[in-house]
């Protein structure tokens, strides 16, 4: 039987007193702190467009936003529009984050712009590319890839916004596969720091468990990632049918994606209001981390999700070489001038960067192709610069019952 807790009649009532009389948390961030790299008179805030508002804005209108719509987000290969993409759950994040952040008295503007960009870095087949991507850049140049840094990458030197501080280091620091009990923010005092904190990640990529957001807003974006991916992930693992009739115990915070969220989001609330720290209590926490397990021994880690993995690995290594390659050898005929380079090398763009996209490093030149890639132009890609190729990755129409491979 379905169980939804509520949130006790104490909690409600101090919540409605401070929503009556008009207060805010006494840890919500002020806007007035909030601190740009480059101080342009263009991105000063307005009283129609306040500071985080212009970051959420400058996110959506990204042209690796709309990406995400057609890359994975456990689930590759699959024809089926009702299976989460990378979109949908940044929504999904966004909306949950934003829940929390309002209930709590928080600055929910900067919390949509942390959730908004905190996935934009993610490569084409969810972690399965991500993984293989990291593992080739660092063959090649001894530095880590991971979508997080991706993300500040794409939002901060790709594509030149101008965006907090505030909101770059909650996207850093979002790390969903990382549960804590308690959630309390390090204050972060400048750019240099939050630059020399990237570089050490990239160098080291278990620097990054060690990544604290700066605001109580981050920490919320935080929590809201595994509370929004750790039922949805459950109700994909149904709708494809990849594992059969799936099952899962209730670890105490119920066995699917409404039980979940509501009982999380409501455990979260009963003993975060009015702190300067998020906090689940010993018994949700508990079975917060049991739940995440068996979606890692049931779902991730299954045969039927890891089936293409081995093509995918392979696909992505000649795509790697060739592209690599093709800048070697300055083949301007190469994709990866024509379709990457050249979009991003305009004026505009080059105007706004510490330096001109094409000084920089090859490898990484290639890392960021294919990060930004889709699924399918992936797929596309690869057979249209290796047309005679036995490597082939099968998709699961909507009436088909075979697996991906």
């Amino acid at each position: 039987m379905a169980h939804y807790e509520t949130l006790s009649e104490t909690i409600c009532a101090r919540m409605e007193r401070a929503r009556r009389e008009k207060r805010n948390s006494p840890y919500a961030f002020d806007d007035a702190k909030a601190l740009r790299r480059d101080p342009n008179p263009h991105d000063e805030a307005t009283v129609w467009r306040p500071v985080f508002i212009r970051d959420a804005d400058k996110i959506l209108n990204c042209p690796y936003y709309s990406r995400c719509a057609d890359k994975t987000q456990v689930f590759s290969l699959y024809k089926n529009d009702d299976i989460t993409r990378r979109s949908l759950h940044i929504q999904l994040v966004s909306r949950t984050a934003r829940t929390v952040g309002r209930a709590l008295g928080l600055n929910t503007e900067l919390i949509e712009a942390i959730a908004l960009g905190h996935d934009i870095g993610h490569t084409p087949f969810g972690h399965t590319g991500e993984r293989f991507l990291d593992m080739l850049l660092f063959a090649h140049t001894g530095k880590h890839f991971a979508h997080n840094l991706q993300s500040v990458r794409v939002l901060d030197e790709i594509f030149p916004l101008n965006l907090t501080l505030q909101t770059l280091n909650g996207i850093a620091c979002h790390n969903g596969e990382l549960e804590l009990d308690e959630y309390r923010p390090a204050p972060l005092a400048s750019f240099d720091v939050f630059d020399a904190r990237m570089q050490a990640c990239r160098e080291d990529l278990n620097v990054i468990a060690t990544l604290v957001p700066d605001t109580l807003e981050g920490c919320v974006v935080r929590i809201a990632d595994i509370i929004a991916y750790l039922g949805k992930d459950r109700h994909d693992a149904e709708k494809s049918k990849a594992l059969g009739d799936v099952a899962f115990a209730d670890m105490g915070i119920g066995t699917i994606n409404a039980e979940i969220v509501n009982n999380l989001i409501v455990n979260l609330l009963e003993n975060s209001f009015s702190e300067p720290y998020l906090k689940l209590d010993k018994a949700h926490f508990t079975a917060l981390r049991a739940a995440k397990r068996d979606n890692y021994a049931v779902i991730y880690r299954s045969d039927a999700v890891q089936t293409a993995d081995k093509t995918i690995a392979a696909m992505m290594e000649q795509l790697y070489d060739r592209l690599l390659n093709d800048l070697r050898t300055g083949n301007t005929s190469s994709p990866v001038y024509r379709q990457h380079i050249g979009y991003l090398d305009k004026p505009y763009y080059n105007k706004h960067r510490r330096m001109p996209y094409p000084e920089t490093e090859k490898d990484v030149i290639v890392a960021d192709y294919i990060a930004s890639m889709t699924d399918d132009y992936f797929v596309d890609l690869y057979s249209y610069l290796f047309p005679k190729s036995t490597l082939k990755l099968q998709y699961v129409g909507y009436f088909d019952g075979r697996n991906p491979s």
